[in-house]
């Protein structure tokens, strides 16, 4: 299988920059309906997954910060407590799939380490059901 049949292109994926505030990413994340989203650089490279756990625990620990003030601080400054790994265009299946085990969406990547795009654990089944002619 080559993951270029099933990958989300990066001009249609949902994500953030790292330079992204506070404010700027719930607002990404309300109106997509995400609960957790890529984060890149501006020269494009894959930099992590901010959730909205860590931005509940952020907002919990800093609890003197309020909508005018998330504006001031960049997402990057926001721990967070897992990121999703990426693969490569050329990943095998078998690496793809134990990835989805472990998290919803995998980042890819392309030889120089740019985001190209997202798998997501729902395409992955989507695809093994019709390539095995299982109907649900």
């Amino acid at each position: 299988m080559n993951i270029l049949f099933i990958i989300i292109p990066k001009e249609k994926v949902a994500f953030i920059y790292e330079d992204y505030s506070i404010r700027q990413t719930l607002e990404k994340m309300e109106y997509h309906r995400y609960s957790s989203i890529p984060m890149i650089n501006r020269e494009g490279k894959y930099v992590g997954t901010i959730s909205e756990g860590d931005l509940l625990w952020y907002i919990k620990n800093h609890q003197q910060l309020d909508f005018k003030k998330s504006e001031e601080i960049p997402i990057q400054n926001v721990p967070r407590k897992h990121d999703n790994f990426g693969i490569y265009i050329d990943t095998n299946i078998e690496d793809l799939i134990i990835a989805s085990t472990q998290q919803n969406f995998i980042p890819v990547l392309d030889d120089r380490d740019t985001f190209i795009g997202i798998v997501t654990r729902k395409d992955i089944i989507q695809y093994l059901l019709k390539k095995n002619n299982l109907n649900f």
